[in-house]
């Protein structure tokens, strides 16, 4: 089963290195408290990459995400004192689902690309979240909304628990299910989709709607960290999630891709960004090697395409 997993998903084999190399490197990398950091660092890109990995696969892409992790934030800990802290959380994964719809909508009727759709969305949210802090950051007022995020079940965080119970529903959403048929159909070749009676409008909707709470949750399950939010939270999140999803083998172009192969990039770039902080690399450096690490993969896919669009014209 592992020999498997190796074999169709090389990115694990990238994670094992990475785990060598930092092991061997950084003094209190093998330290049970750093391995729970790096659990929790993984929890909140990992969730908004699960959403994003069904996106891609349909052939789109949501640039709108770190957007939607302040507003939700900025929901759940602000709306507590009015609605409570219950009321505040669903109002606050409602936000993301609803901008989702959004999202899908404009996309699938005006059909202009995602990208561009979901960066004037990107912008737009960022906005709104300014308008509804004004610019100042909220507290939790809470203090078990706060001890949440630091809560763990049998030494192991709660967030990343919640990550990998999601994890594996999404996993059996996108294998099992007719839903995630549909994704790989849509994302392979939408005309042939559409033949084969795919609703192949509603059906994006549906994926940005999931993208959309997943940010959501993760606004939700950070600022149960900070026991804050700030209207500037989530910047670059969508950079660092489509790295992650990109690294786990999902093609930028759809039809291709796997929730096992995402976790996988989650938790490498998690270890990547633990391990360098551990060796005191500066943050910039850090964003140059995370750069070039996602040209290469994206060449190699773009290699490994024409490869095999080639391959089917002969």
């Amino acid at each position: 089963m592992v020999k498997r997993i190796l074999l169709v998903q090389p990115i694990w084999l990238f994670v094992i290195a990475c785990f060598m190399v930092f092991s061997i490197s950084a003094e209190h990398f093998f330290d049970a408290d750093n391995f729970r950091n790096i659990l929790m660092q993984a929890s909140t890109i990992g969730l908004i990459a699960l959403g994003m990995t069904f996106v891609m696969i349909n052939g789109n892409i949501d640039l709108s995400v770190g957007s939607v992790v302040a507003l939700s934030a900025s929901l759940a800990v602000g709306l507590q004192d009015s609605i409570g802290v219950p009321a505040a959380v669903i109002c606050a994964l409602a936000s993301g689902v609803l901008l989702g719809v959004f999202n899908g909508v404009i996309t699938w009727k005006t059909g202009v690309d995602a990208f561009i759709v979901t960066l004037g969305a990107m912008i737009g949210i960022r906005g709104l979240v300014f308008l509804y802090t004004q610019e100042q950051s909220f507290y939790a007022s809470d203090f078990a909304y706060s001890d949440f995020g630091f809560s763990t079940v049998f030494t192991i965080p709660t967030l990343a628990i919640i990550f990998i119970v999601c994890a594996i529903v999404m996993h059996f959403v996108l294998n099992q299910t007719v839903h995630g048929r549909n994704t790989y159909a849509v994302g392979g070749n939408r005309e042939a989709a559409v033949n084969a009676g795919i609703r192949v409008g509603p059906h994006m909707v549906y994926n940005f709607m999931i993208v959309g709470f997943f940010a959501a949750l993760a606004g939700v399950t950070l600022s149960t960290q900070m026991g804050a939010s700030t209207p500037n939270l989530g910047r670059d999140f969508e950079l660092w999630t489509i790295t992650a999803v990109v690294l786990g083998g999902t093609r930028l172009t759809g039809g291709a891709g796997n929730i096992i192969g995402t976790v996988g990039g989650v938790i490498a770039i998690s270890i990547l960004r633990n391990g360098m902080n551990l060796l005191q690399v500066p943050s910039f450096y850090v964003l140059v090697i995370m750069g070039s690490i996602l040209i290469t993969v994206l060449y190699i896919d773009k290699r490994l395409t024409t490869t095999g669009k080639l391959e089917l014209q002969l």
